[in-house]
């Protein structure tokens, strides 16, 4: 096992993230962490995993070194399965065929609502952000991984402007807007894990981190947290993974 002080929080991020895929899955990947931990599973433990990219791309093998800063980079396409235009990789989440969403965000609240397009007033935001994408398809459609850096100013009660749905308002209320399928599935931060739980929909601690309290986690979130019964202790960053991942990330582009 690896000592604390020799990886960063963005490496326990794609790390921890990564071993909440299983193999023969299909996973909608954003770049940065989701591809780094989605590239590091395909490598470690699950060789059946299908990569799909909102430029087109079905079935992604990522070269080491070669990271693309965007989903449309003509680097994706290098021995994959398939390109197909945008709206056709789209249409395979409406048809059922994508069992797992993975993205970042600006802001995530108690629910699992996520914004990346604003923050502040929608009449004069004080910061305008990326916007959808294909935020809003993937996680109305599928069972959603958010990986993200964990801060009060992050994790807030009610996010400024839902761009990509979790669970809304709680209860039934995703079913009841029109929203039957998929839903959020885990939260992974440098400090813990997180589900929802299965009635109220609010955001739980599953396990933490080494050497992060419950204490540390709550001061970092802006909304009173729940705690799974029986909190874990998450297993820290192999050697192989992390000399895995720093091979995919030689140059330390994301996980610096």
């Amino acid at each position: 096992m690896t000592d604390a002080k020799r990886y960063t929080a963005t490496e326990i991020l794609a790390i921890l993230s990564s071993r909440q895929l299983r193999d023969g899955q299909v996973v909608f990947a954003g770049v940065g962490i989701p591809l780094l931990a989605a590239t590091l599973a395909q490598r470690l433990r699950c060789p059946g995993l299908t990569i799909l990219f909102e430029g087109g791309v079905v079935g992604a093998f990522v070269e080491p070194g070669k990271l693309p800063p965007s989903t449309n980079d003509q680097r994706c396409t290098k021995r994959a399965n398939m390109v197909l235009g945008s709206a056709d990789v789209l249409l395979l989440l409406q048809r059922g065929y994508v069992d797992i969403g993975f993205m970042g965000g600006a802001q995530i609240d108690q629910y699992g609502n996520l914004n990346s397009s604003f923050i502040g007033d929608p009449a004069a935001p004080k910061t305008r952000l990326p916007g959808t994408g294909g935020g809003n398809d993937i996680s109305s459609l599928t069972n959603m991984i958010v990986a993200m850096k964990h801060e009060k100013r992050r994790f807030v009660e009610n996010v400024d402007f839902i761009t990509s749905p979790g669970f809304i308002r709680g209860g039934e209320s995703r079913r009841e807007s029109g929203l039957p399928m998929g839903g959020m599935f885990r939260v992974i931060t440098e400090l813990a894990v997180f589900g929802f739980d299965e009635r109220t929909r609010r955001m739980k601690v599953l396990a933490l981190n080494p050497g992060v309290t419950r204490e540390e986690v709550q001061d970092n979130t802006g909304f009173k947290l729940d705690f799974e019964e029986d909190v874990a202790l998450t297993e820290p960053p192999t050697n192989d993974e992390l000399q895995t991942l720093r091979l995919l990330d030689p140059e330390r582009l994301f996980t610096a």
